[in-house]
């Protein structure tokens, strides 16, 4: 399933595939300063930085990031970009966040949210394409937790890679920019700084297709402590950038294979994997070979399959309805009321 990894053709489709998402993003909100504080009336907050122990709130850290509106979805809530400079890798780079219409209301107003990290496919660089309104993952997002189908999650949107040319697997590769630490460290911190948040790992999850799946299946096995589940569309399961030439044992450290054994050698703790792939996609027998070899002790996995799915991000966020974003919803922490 090596579909990700052709570095220049893909990347030049891939970047006509954003284009043409940007044509759907459209507001006339557009670049307007916007913030995410909240809620907006009625109840009060605790202070910043202190929260609920009984639901293990953690408060906005600050500093608080300038955003400016990418997009308005049709309940009014409004997906938001910033620029990140990562103090723990050095990268630089934007990330888009969506917080769901929850996140405002009052009653919320003491609560931590769950945040998903949502990863694209292909180059994911300048931009991320789920930061469009026309793949529907916000909107489809909001409908489900009305429907107590999903959480109301924080998605959190960085761009996967420093630049078109190559994939850098969401890792620390010798040499080249550090994005294993940008998405582990430096987008949490980040998150943590401008969100209502939970401490526990009850309420970071990742999300993403195809090398997208991959960086978020590898970030769950390899820190375990910080994220508890990840929903990956059509994935690799191998680093196999061609950036890791030299460099085989870091190579093998960011392995999710590797990564899984050492987990269930371990005994924990307990993550939860929840695969797509499509029945028009060769990935299938590849996922089924590594959910048997270790989906075992703490490796919990399920798979849903497509019928007639592709390699796409279109066919993916629909069946999310169909198992699971329910099924992480049910492993992960959602807000709580206050009385």
């Amino acid at each position: 399933m090596n579909v990700r990894r052709t570095p220049v053709p893909l990347a030049a489709a891939a970047l006509v595939f954003v284009a043409a998402l940007l044509t759907g993003c459209s507001s006339d909100k557009k670049d307007e300063p916007m913030s995410f504080d909240g809620p907006s009336s009625a109840a009060p907050a605790p202070t910043a930085g202190h929260g609920s122990k009984a639901s293990g709130t953690r408060l906005p850290t600050g500093p608080r990031a300038s955003f400016t509106t990418e997009s308005t979805l049709d309940d009014g809530t409004r997906i938001g970009v910033t620029t990140l400079r990562g103090k723990n890798s050095g990268f630089t780079g934007k990330v888009w966040v969506w917080a769901p219409k929850q996140y405002f209301d009052p009653k919320y107003s003491r609560s931590g949210f769950p945040v998903l990290i949502a990863l694209p496919g292909g180059p994911g660089y300048p931009n991320n394409y789920w930061m469009g309104t026309d793949l529907k993952l916000e909107s489809s997002i909001a409908k489900w937790s009305k429907e107590g189908k999903s959480l109301p999650f924080i998605v959190v949107m960085p761009v996967l890679n420093p630049d078109d040319k190559f994939y850098y697997d969401g890792s620390d590769i010798p040499g080249q920019p550090k994005m294993g630490t940008w998405m582990t460290d430096d987008v949490p911190d980040f998150v943590k700084a401008n969100f209502r948040t939970f401490t526990s790992r009850d309420g970071w999850g990742f999300m993403g297709s195809s090398s997208g799946g991959f960086v978020g299946l590898k970030s769950v096995l390899k820190h375990p402590e910080r994220f508890k589940a990840v929903i990956a569309s059509g994935p690799d399961t191998v680093p196999d950038s061609p950036l890791w030439r030299g460099h085989e044992p870091q190579r093998l450290a960011n392995d999710p294979g590797r990564l899984a054994e050492r987990l269930i050698r371990r005994g924990g703790p307990e993550v939860d994997i929840a695969f797509q792939v499509g029945t028009a996609e060769s990935g299938q027998p590849n996922l089924r070979a590594f959910m048997k070899k270790y989906g075992k002790g703490p490796v919990k996995t399920r798979l849903n399959v497509i019928q007639g799915g592709s390699h796409s991000a279109r066919s993916y966020v629909p069946a999310m309805d169909d198992g699971p974003i329910q099924w992480i919803s049910k492993k992960m922490k959602g807000p709580v009321p206050h009385a």
